[in-house]
C-alpha cells in the first residue's frame, strides 16, 4: 500500500472517504510506540476506513529553554515506519498551513487540570496542545482520534476538551508500549547517553515498585477477607494449617501501610537511589491521582488512579505513569 504525503488541508480533504477516518497525531520522529497507535486505528477503522497520521512538531507547546529546535524531524523515515504500520496518509502540515497569519490570538485553556503536574512543570504546555489538537482535529476531520496513555495528563484533557466543546470525535486510548528494559518509548529517548540511560530506568522501575507493592497489599486484604480471624475459625482451621495463614494475613493486612501513602513510599524510595546515581534522577514530581482532575488522592481513595512521575536525566526530561485500582473494584 503506497501511503500518501500531505502538506495541505485541500489535499487531505479532496480525499475521498469512504468508511471511518482514524487519525493518529504525532510530533514525528515516529517509533514502535506510535506504530502500535497506527496499527490500532487500522484495526478500528477497517479496510474500507482510511488511516491519518498527522506529522507537526507544535511551536506553542514548547515553553522558553525547551527542545523545539533540538526536536528530531524525520519525515521520510516518520513517512516509511506509518506506512509499514498500515497509515493510508500522513499529513505533514507547515506551520503556515496550521496558524496561518502567526501564533492564534484565541487558544483553548486547559483549565485549572492544566496547571497541575505537567502543567505546573511547563506553564502553557497544554493550553498550546489542546489548541493544536483541535485545530489538527478541525483540519483532518475524523471519526476516532488515537492517543497514548503514556501521556495520560494530555490524555485526560484531550477527552475532556472533546466533550466540554461537543467535539464528535471518538477518543480512544492505547497503551504504553515500553521497551525490553521497561523504559517507556518515546522520542526523547535517543538524546540519552547510556549512562543517562541506565539512571533513566528508575522511572518505570519506580512504577513497577509503587505497583507491586499495592499489588501485594491487596493480595493480603483479600486474603483476610476471605479468611476470618475469629477464635471458633481459627480453631476449626488449625488442623489444615489455615489459622497461622489467617492470623498472619490479618496482622500484615493490618499493621502494613496500605493504600496509597504505601504506593507512594514504594516509588519514592526506588526514585531517591537513583538522585545518587552518576548522573543523578532529578525528580520534577512524583504523584499519585485521580485521572477525572489530576488532583492527588487521599488514603481512602476508591477506584481508578495514575501513578505518575516526571525527572531529568542530564538535558533529557522524561514522564511516565502506570494505571491502578483502589477498594473494592481491584
Amino acid at each position: 500500500m503506497t501511503t500518501a504525503l500531505l502538506s495541505t488541508a485541500e489535499e487531505l480533504h479532496a480525499r475521498v472517504r469512504r468508511g471511518r477516518r482514524a487519525v493518529v497525531m504525532t510530533m514525528g520522529a515516529l517509533h514502535e510506540g506510535h506504530a502500535t497507535l497506527i496499527r490500532s486505528a487500522r484495526e478500528i477503522a477497517g479496510p474500507d476506513g482510511e488511516v491519518v497520521v498527522t506529522v507537526f512538531v507544535n511551536p506553542l507547546q514548547f515553553g522558553a529553554g525547551e527542545d523545539l529546535d533540538r526536536y528530531p524531524r524525520t519525515l521520510d523515515a516518520d513517512l516509511e515506519l506509518a506506512g509499514r504500520a498500515g497509515a493510508d496518509a500522513v499529513f505533514a502540515p507547515s506551520v503556515d498551513e496550521v496558524y496561518p497569519g502567526g501564533e492564534p490570538q484565541v487558544r483553548v485553556s486547559a483549565g485549572p487540570m492544566g496547571e497541575r503536574l505537567e502543567g505546573a512543570s511547563r506553564p502553557g504546555h497544554f493550553d498550546g496542545m489542546l489548541t493544536v489538537v483541535a485545530k489538527l482535529l478541525h483540519l483532518t476531520r475524523p471519526d476516532i482520534a488515537l492517543f497514548g496513555q503514556k501521556d495520560a495528563q494530555q490524555l485526560a484533557l484531550i477527552r475532556r476538551m472533546v466533550r466540554d466543546l461537543n467535539f464528535g470525535v471518538e477518543i480512544v486510548a492505547v497503551p504504553t508500549v515500553r521497551e525490553e528494559d521497561g523504559l517507556a518509548l518515546s522520542s526523547r529517548n535517543r538524546y540519552l547517553s547510556p549512562d543517562e540511560r541506565r539512571t533513566a530506568l528508575a522511572l518505570s522501575r519506580a512504577l513497577f515498585a509503587g505497583r507491586d507493592r499495592h499489588a501485594a497489599q491487596e493480595a493480603l486484604r483479600a486474603r483476610a477477607r476471605e479468611v476470618p480471624s475469629t477464635h471458633a475459625r481459627a480453631e476449626a482451621l488449625s488442623a489444615i494449617g489455615e489459622s497461622r495463614a489467617a492470623a498472619d494475613a490479618h496482622a500484615v493486612a493490618t499493621a502494613a501501610p496500605g493504600g496509597p501513602a504505601a504506593v507512594r513510599a514504594a516509588a519514592r524510595q526506588v526514585l531517591d537511589e537513583a538522585a545518587r546515581l552518576d548522573p543523578p534522577l532529578r525528580l520534577d514530581y512524583l504523584a499519585l491521582v485521580d485521572p477525572a482532575d489530576f488532583t492527588e488522592i487521599n488514603d481512602d481513595f476508591t477506584g481508578e488512579a495514575v501513578l505518575a512521575v516526571a525527572a531529568r536525566v542530564g538535558a533529557t526530561r522524561l514522564i511516565d505513569n502506570i494505571p491502578l485500582t483502589f477498594g473494592a473494584a481491584s
